[in-house]
């Protein structure tokens, strides 16, 4: 990409995130930005063709990263089944202090999901997460019993329900803008709150 269009495309970003994350997707202006940008509407389209082409520059690695993080680290579990101790199930904060590094390694991008996505494919993050989260939870616990241990029988709907909980009560701190450090306390904190309730949920 020449100089001078490095340039322009930094600078509409830069301004394409203020304009988000003021007044969210749905109210955002291509031509606003524009301005913003020193450059004509037309002169814009040629970097994004859509709005929320755009909009999905901002968020999408982050967004992408973290399911992809999410989705090997259960499969990495997955695969160590056998060699867990039941028992110690649902007591460490490690992925969950794991994730919220991550996402405040990328608290823009989420910040937008979070707060300002109304009207793209990321409106509905928290439910989309939830099923994957519920999916691999399943697929787990199934290895469980496959292993001997006996488990409570569960409705998979209130499972999806309380893993969708989590996944939003994960999220919070990004919505109240929480620093770093109170958002990595908070991180203990849930889990201590959630890991005695799923070992409850799962009889375990």
């Amino acid at each position: 990409m020449p100089k001078d269009k490095t340039i322009n495309h930094e600078k509409i970003v830069a301004a394409a995130f203020r304009e988000f994350l003021t007044y969210g997707f749905k109210e955002a202006s291509m031509r606003r930005i524009a301005k913003e940008c020193g450059m004509s509407a037309s002169g814009l389209y040629r970097h994004f063709p859509r709005k929320e082409d755009m909009f999905s520059s901002l968020v999408c690695s982050a967004y992408d990263g973290f399911v992809e993080m999410y989705t090997q680290n259960s499969s990495e579990i997955k695969e160590q089944i056998y060699d867990i101790d039941v028992g110690a199930l649902f007591t460490s904060s490690d992925e969950t202090m794991w994730f919220m590094g991550y996402i405040y390694d990328h608290f823009d991008a989420f910040k937008l999901i979070i707060c300002r996505s109304e009207g793209t494919r990321y409106e509905n993050y928290s439910h989309d997460l939830a099923q994957l989260a519920q999916s691999n939870t399943v697929c787990f616990m199934n290895a469980v019993r496959e292993k001997g241990v006996v488990l409570k029988d569960y409705d998979e709907m209130e499972l999806h329900l309380l893993t969708t909980t989590y996944i939003d009560a994960l999220f919070q701190p990004v919505r109240h803008d929480f620093s770093r450090e109170k958002a990595l306390h908070y991180g203990k904190t849930l889990d201590e709150f959630f890991n005695s309730s799923w070992k409850n949920f799962f009889g375990i």
